[in-house]
């Protein structure tokens, strides 16, 4: 479990993106419980083929014996990992809150995630969108996404999408989470990382200008080390939801049942 901050100088941001994967720490998966099947057996036939009374009116009141199919209990919500003061999460930062749907929604939820985090592209891939349908979209949920790079790819990822347009933001968020296993562990990451961001309009000199931006990596090393000291954030994904935090990949069932107590 990564507890410790990390700075890069500028010459070193770049040649840094070689540096292999250093994988994030999330002790709470879930696995959804799949349901069984039932199968009713055909009702006993004459010689001519149709069932006699007798073995009608016998099927008949087996079937009224038997007990109801059991129903699949709603999934339950987790217990939180611990609780936050929500208004100190909600103070501006060093960076530009990155954050979908209205400032006024009854709940906000906040993740914070590292862009090498297996766990937090499965959250993306699978769950992020149909949760904004759900939530954001509908105006019940304001959605906020925070860095918590655990190596330098994944700071330098995230860099990229906090420096390309901020309407691209989110969709270059889901590109590189999309296309993880390509760049996270490439023996070269640093042109992994470039041909992606050229498909997203970068060049080579603003690809360069990007993750040499020492500012930018001391603003989201800033926001990492908030988390970690204030808040205990410790691994990612980490939700913080009405001043109560969960680690870990969550469903959006299971964030359902969290979310909806608080609408």
């Amino acid at each position: 479990m990564f507890r410790t901050k990390f700075r890069l100088t500028a010459a070193a941001t770049v040649s840094l993106l070689a540096l292999t994967l250093a994988g994030c720490s999330d002790s709470s998966d879930e696995t959804a419980a799949s349901g069984g099947t039932t199968e009713t057996a055909a009702p006993a036939e004459t010689a001519a083929g149709e069932p006699s009374e007798t073995q009608t009116a016998q099927t008949g009141e087996a079937a009224a014996e038997q007990p109801a199919a059991p129903v699949t209990p709603a999934v339950q919500a987790p217990p939180a990992d611990g609780a936050v003061d929500m208004a100190a999460v909600l103070e501006p930062g060093p960076l530009k809150e990155m954050a979908l749907g209205d400032e006024n929604a009854p709940v906000t939820v906040v993740e914070y995630m590292s862009m090498t985090c297996p766990h937090c592209a499965s959250f993306h891939t699978d769950n992020f969108k149909p949760l904004v349908e759900k939530y954001v979209d509908t105006g019940k949920v304001r959605f906020i996404l925070r860095e918590f790079p655990f190596d330098p790819r994944a700071a330098a990822a995230i860099m990229l999408a906090r420096c390309a347009p901020e309407n691209q933001f989110f969709p270059m968020v889901d590109v590189l989470f999309k296309q993880q296993r390509n760049w996270a562990t490439a023996p070269d990451g640093r042109e992994a990382l470039l041909q992606i961001a050229r498909l997203a309009g970068f060049t080579q000199e603003s690809f360069e200008a990007c993750l040499t931006n020492q500012k930018l990596l001391d603003d989201v090393n800033a926001v990492k080390t908030k988390a970690a000291s204030e808040f205990g954030i410790q691994s990612t994904p980490t939700f913080i939801i009405d001043g109560k935090r969960y680690p870990g990949n969550m469903s959006v069932e299971t964030m359902s049942a969290i979310i909806d107590p608080l609408l």
